[in-house]
């Protein structure tokens, strides 16, 4: 392991305090360590933990890897920085170290010790992520898909009940005359209509909301905060619809429905009448979008 040494100081604050270092301590339980290691599934508390370890062991304030596209931090920006390139399961990890002062020679073996340790529980949590994710996820436009709707509803109508005011909306998409388009461009172009869409949505919500596909051309977003929210990302919805190119050269448009949430109110009962209001969109002529109401 060829580590690269350089006297460079940056002056960022931490985003964590790092543990303090002790110096003149015991040799580092290393299957304590690796036990640790092992504990957690999320990789970032795996890498808290190796950071919060390395931090009370070893001179270290700061620690950053990079591996594929995803990043983990610990501790501070600055400090003697300390850069290499580690290998596992033919993956390359970039981290780079921050020290309060230069390692000796049995130091540094320490911390190659410690970081063998924490190589494979990482990319272990980070390919189980990975999977859960792909279950939670559909592949073709990266929005939620029905088994994660079905479950983040729950957890938001169960939020709603404990709270004294609470506002909640459901928005059930789809996109008009979808099969025809189908039909007649074929599905690689359905694919990317529903692609353009997708993005469309994402782009449209706030952070607070979360956008679904939850089968074929039907799309389901929970809305939270003020009721008139829904309406209003409906709105901002058409209008990024229509300045779209695709979209726009093939006259692509959705109906909407929207439910209020009301206190008793099932998950089944709220998407019945957000469904209702989408049958009133389409029965008004497509291309709108509908409010349900108690009759």
């Amino acid at each position: 392991m060829d580590f690269g040494l350089a006297t460079e100081f940056y002056p960022e604050e931490y985003r964590y305090q790092p543990e303090f270092y002790k110096q003149d301590q015991a040799e580092p339980d290393m299957l304590q360590i690796m036990q640790q290691l092992h504990a957690s599934l999320d990789p970032r508390t795996v890498f808290a933990c190796y950071g919060k370890m390395i931090g009370q062991i070893l001179p270290i304030q700061g620690v950053h890897l990079q591996v594929a596209k995803q990043q983990f931090h610990w501790g501070k920006h600055h400090g003697i920085s300390l850069k290499h390139v580690a290998e596992q399961d033919r993956q390359s990890l970039s981290i780079h170290y921050r020290l309060i002062s230069a390692l000796t020679s049995s130091q540094l073996d320490i911390l190659q010790g410690i970081e063998r340790l924490l190589l494979q529980p990482l990319l272990n949590a980070i390919k189980y992520q990975n999977m859960s994710q792909q279950a939670m996820f559909d592949s073709l436009t990266n929005l939620g898909n029905r088994h994660y709707y079905n479950q983040t509803i729950a957890k938001s109508l169960a939020k709603a009940n404990r709270q004294s005011e609470p506002h909640l909306s459901l928005v059930i998409l789809d996109i008009d005359n979808f099969k025809q388009l189908n039909d007649t461009y074929g599905h690689s172009f359905g694919d990317e209509i529903l692609h353009k869409f997708a993005y469309l949505l994402n782009d449209s919500i706030r952070d607070s909301d979360q956008a679904f596909r939850i089968g074929g051309d039907e799309f389901v977003v929970i809305v939270h905060g003020c009721h008139d929210a829904a309406a209003v990302l409906c709105q901002r919805l058409q209008k990024a619809m229509a300045k779209q190119a695709v979209l726009k050269e093939h006259q692509v448009h959705t109906s909407m429905g929207i439910a209020k949430w009301e206190a008793s109110l099932s998950a089944k009962e709220l998407y019945d009448r957000a469904d209702s209001a989408l049958y009133q969109a389409k029965a008004a002529g497509r291309h709108c979008y509908k409010t349900f109401k108690v009759k």
